[in-house]
């Protein structure tokens, strides 16, 4: 069974490069990644609450408590091999931090990033590419014109409103030493070089990873599951693809300058940002 300092999480915000990283990551044989949103972190929330609420909360003391939450990361990998590092992927261990800190004491979250002009545009290239507009990303009485749809997502319901908020959250609380940004421009224009940094941080064992010859994860159900086939859909290799925005200038203007992780005041939060 894997040690806490073997478990590291993937969060942040969609369509930033969670799914891209987590496929290189998967290159290094030291490395069990679970390429896309794993069920351990809403699973723990359930257990978490069955322990801390009714008639069983006496029964779990700190100990236990964390004993089982390890566990149940463990039996979801099936890790038998003590030198493997589990990275695990979920949006909400953003809001899971002090679970993290007391469970995972030596965990790190890696948080993708990107700039959210060109979040809300992959997303909403995603969405109208098919012609009936299907996908779940947006609830279907909000599907029927691009300003429903993007005041959908930003909302605190929506995919990016909710990863934004828990972001932030994580970024400015008391955990903030935990986290490790990867801006999405620098992984893809640099994604050796950001690899070794995260080798680093990380104290990976080191690997040459091979961004020329990227493998897509296992992700069709799921995808289909969203009514979003292709949600995670990789290119092979990684390279950076000039494009025009779709959104309408009002929108470019509102979203604009929300890259907060590249201003001065970030570094003092205490998280690492690769950008």
């Amino acid at each position: 069974m894997p040690h806490a300092n073997a478990v590291h999480f993937i969060a942040g915000l969609p369509r930033s490069g969670s799914t891209l990283l987590s496929a290189l990551l998967a290159q290094n044989p030291a490395i069990v990644t679970s390429g896309r949103s794993s069920p351990v972190a809403p699973m723990m929330l359930r257990v978490a609450s069955l322990m801390a609420e009714g008639d069983y909360a006496g029964d779990f003391d700190a100990a236990k408590r964390d004993r089982v939450m390890r566990r149940l990361l463990e039996s979801y990998y099936a890790i038998t091999d003590p030198q493997q590092i589990v990275i695990d992927t979920h949006r909400d261990w953003c809001a899971r931090m002090g679970l993290i800190d007391a469970v995972f004491p030596q965990a790190k979250v890696i948080c993708c990033v990107r700039d959210p002009i060109w979040i809300l545009d992959s997303l909403e290239r995603l969405i109208v590419r098919d012609p009936v507009l299907s996908s779940n990303l947006v609830p279907l009485s909000r599907r029927a014109t691009q300003h429903d749809r993007l005041e959908y997502i930003l909302s605190p319901e929506g995919v990016f409103g909710y990863a934004w908020r828990v972001l932030n959250e994580a970024f400015h609380g008391p955990y903030a030493h935990r986290l490790i940004l990867v801006d999405y421009d620098y992984l893809i224009r640099s994604p050796c070089q950001a690899l070794d940094s995260l080798t680093r941080a990380l104290g990976l064992p080191p690997h040459d990873y091979d961004p020329d010859h990227v493998v897509t994860p296992d992700t069709d159900k799921f995808d289909q599951a969203l009514g979003t086939p292709g949600l995670h859909a990789l290119r092979p290799r990684v390279a950076p693809e000039p494009r025009r925005s779709i959104l309408p200038p009002a929108m470019r203007e509102r979203l604009e300058g929300g890259m907060f992780w590249r201003s001065a005041q970030a570094r003092e939060s205490g998280a690492l940002i690769l950008c």
